[in-house]
């Protein structure tokens, strides 16, 4: 059997399709597996076994149709047995309609554009299955028989990671420190709805400061970098990276933190998916969702009347600013310790 998955983005939803993934790699009926993403998020599939076949569309680019018609006239000459659009949008949903093949998709329920259910085989979720690994997974399994059963929840895993000794090593002389001495805080957010006042980030930053700990502001576009100059400002000995690390550099420092901070974001699920300590503060977005789980993880909710709202934006924005940095310090103190 022949499988395309598509699941063109965003980062930590990538990151969440690995168990997926790694089902179908694993069953001897599937003879290759290809992968369609957005090129904008093309640097994730750096971690993917290197049997998968990744191809890549500009729907943001200059010229989204035109690169979109390219892809599926290369996809058709695959000739696929199945397609699992793990998308759920109608943009996936008709890529992978003129593909011509079978597809399978999310639950009714979970489509957020209705209407993709005419082009494609919606797979109904138990009630059980709330985390999106698990929805994904059970979209996976679609195409090879029975899915009425509940799928458990399974942590994503880089089953082929990069080699980053040296960049790492390079990074560590840089800054002068040492692994499992440093604690990433990533000052992303992806919507504006999940992050944290500037406020909260120095008083978190001071905190470890004082902990004996070394703060790393990580960002990811130049509004993330900004902040954490601001951060860096106030926190001195707070160590900012200079320039956007590369995957394998990534990789490399999130997998030898003490703990990896931040919002659901994708750093967020790739440090846990390395195996590394994480702390997550949710508000907008539910953590029985698509948090990390495990006793390597802990989660930081503040629990507003109005959410979890899944908005984007909001006009009485309340939730981030009920997540306390005290919180935070102690949550990291208490996974670090047990890691």
């Amino acid at each position: 059997m022949k499988l395309l998955i598509v699941k063109l983005s965003a980062f930590g939803d990538i990151i969440h399709a690995l168990p997926a993934l790694d089902d179908v790699l694993a069953r001897p009926e599937v003879e290759e597996v290809h992968w369609l993403v957005d090129r904008r998020y093309a640097f994730v599939t750096e971690i993917f076994p290197p049997e998968v076949h990744v191809h890549q569309v500009d729907l943001r680019g200059p010229h989204p149709v035109k690169s979109a018609w390219a892809a599926i006239r290369k996809l058709k000459d695959e000739h696929f047995d199945a397609i699992l659009d793990l998308q759920g949008l109608m943009k996936s949903a008709i890529i992978a309609y003129l593909v011509h093949a079978r597809v399978y998709g999310m639950d009714v329920r979970h489509l957020r554009e209705k209407f993709s259910r005419f082009l494609l085989q919606p797979v109904a979720f138990h009630a059980d299955e709330r985390h999106v690994v698990q929805q994904y997974r059970k979209v996976a399994a679609a195409p090879f028989g029975d899915t009425s059963s509940a799928i458990v929840y399974s942590a994503p895993h880089i089953t082929n990671p990069l080699s980053p000794e040296q960049p790492v090593e390079v990074l560590f002389k840089h800054w002068n420190i040492e692994a499992k001495n440093y604690v990433w805080l990533h000052l992303g957010g992806g919507w504006a709805t999940k992050q944290l006042p500037q406020n909260t980030w120095q008083q978190l930053a001071e905190g470890l400061v004082t902990a004996g700990q070394t703060p790393i502001l990580g960002w990811g576009n130049t509004k993330e970098k900004q902040l954490a100059e601001k951060v860096k400002k106030q926190i001195p000995t707070a160590i900012l990276p200079e320039n956007q690390l590369n995957m394998a550099g990534l990789c490399g420092i999130l997998a030898q933190a003490a703990a990896v901070v931040g919002p659901d974001t994708g750093v967020i699920h790739l440090a846990a998916a390395l195996g590394a300590p994480t702390v997550s503060f949710w508000g907008p977005s539910a953590s029985w969702r698509s948090a990390p789980l495990g006793p390597s993880h802990r989660h930081i909710e503040s629990n507003p009347d109005c959410g979890p709202c899944f908005k984007r934006d909001c006009n009485a924005f309340v939730c981030m600013d009920m997540i306390k940095a005290d919180a935070i310090l102690s949550a990291i103190h208490d996974v670090s310790s047990a890691h």
